[in-house]
């Protein structure tokens, strides 16, 4: 049997831009219903998305708040990876995320994509 496929999604938008931050976890929920390992990787400004608190002060339209989208993107069993070195620049620390987000070194962002069948940035 083949190994299931892996799709990478890159979210460096982060609550300053709130329009760009529902995308990446609703294709990648979408994804794991597919069978198809998702993750989403936040780097830079993207590391907010996932900070305490701040996704349940965005909401667009009549999407429901982004925190909603974030569990459902984790129950669906989408993985969460918060780049540490943009922690460190914008002034985070590990402490400062959800639980669900592991917080990762850049080598790891590089592992992920060399073993992903397809890479997506936001």
């Amino acid at each position: 049997m083949a190994d299931r496929k892996r799709i990478l999604y890159v979210q460096t938008s982060g609550v300053d831009t709130p329009e760009r931050t529902y995308s990446p976890l609703v294709l990648a929920r979408t994804a794991a219903a597919m069978g198809i390992d998702a993750t989403v990787y936040f780097l830079g400004k993207g590391v907010t998305v996932v900070k305490t608190g701040e996704a349940d002060r965005i909401q667009m339209g009549s999407f429901p708040k982004l925190s909603e989208v974030l569990q459902q993107a984790v129950d669906a069993g989408v993985k969460l990876m918060v780049c540490d070195q943009s922690s460190q620049l914008l002034g985070l620390s590990r402490g400062d995320y959800i639980d669900d987000a592991d917080v990762v070194g850049a080598a790891t962002l590089n592992d992920i994509a060399l073993d992903a069948d397809a890479i997506l940035n936001f």
